[in-house]
């Protein structure tokens, strides 16, 4: 879908700014563009998700996201992608927000993943529907740095392209939101939240491994393919 037809059939509810975007969505980052206002929300979420993920979070994330010692200000995208071409030949691709399933795919098929350039505001500190900066590099650029993961998200962004023609992408988001975005992994130390759905979110952390309210159930593949997911509530499987 190009540029201007995405724009259009979108209409008010889009939120971020697409007048910059180029022919692949993606935008210039300008690290010195976010206010001292915008810097200081960015610290309070980095903190207070610090202070949760301990005991919760898998540990090579925790041990990735503490080396971009990224708790001080918004990150440089281009200074972090660096690190990660020399990790694992993935970079980082700043959009003005959401993008077309096709361009997504597109992106991660060729190890680039795209990070929103907008922040939330105030009001929005504990809850999000749309993904912004905060979710998208908190949540899911620690994770680029592993191999396997790498790969795997490449492998992804193939299928999803597989899929758009086989009209299957209904059935790899869903496979994208039980693992990309709300996944859980058993490990030694116990149960761990694995990914960036939970990880960039106060609630979600505590209700995903402990809560009484969440199913927690075994990784079937059919099952997820079958499976709905909601995006306005905490999740509930």
């Amino acid at each position: 879908m190009r540029l201007e037809e995405f724009v259009s059939n979108a209409g008010a509810g889009l939120r971020g700014d697409y007048a910059r975007a180029r022919a692949d969505f993606s935008v210039g980052q300008d690290p010195s563009a976010f206010s001292a206002e915008e810097q200081e929300l960015w610290r309070r979420l980095y903190e207070r998700q610090m202070k949760l993920l301990p005991g919760y979070a898998f540990d090579a994330y925790l041990e990735s996201l503490a080396s971009l010692e990224a708790g001080g200000a918004i990150p440089d995208f281009e200074q972090v992608s660096t690190r990660l071409r020399s990790a694992t030949g993935w970079e980082i691709v700043a959009v003005p927000g959401l993008v077309p399933d096709l361009v997504f795919f597109e992106h991660l098929a060729h190890r680039r993943f795209p990070v929103t350039v907008w922040l939330r505001t105030p009001a929005e500190f504990d809850y999000i529907v749309e993904p912004d900066v905060f979710h998208d590099f908190f949540g899911h650029v620690p994770l680029l740095f592993d191999a396997k993961y790498a790969d795997y998200l490449q492998a992804y962004g193939e299928g999803g392209l597989k899929a758009a023609q086989l009209d299957a992408l209904k059935m790899l988001a869903r496979l994208y939101w039980y693992t990309v975005e709300f996944g859980l992994i058993r490990t030694p130390q116990g149960l761990r939240v694995f990914r960036a759905g939970i990880l960039s979110s106060g609630g979600e952390v505590p209700h995903s491994v402990r809560g009484p309210e969440a199913r927690r159930v075994g990784f079937d593949l059919e099952r997820i393919l079958r499976t709905d997911y909601c995006i306005d509530r905490f999740q509930q499987t």
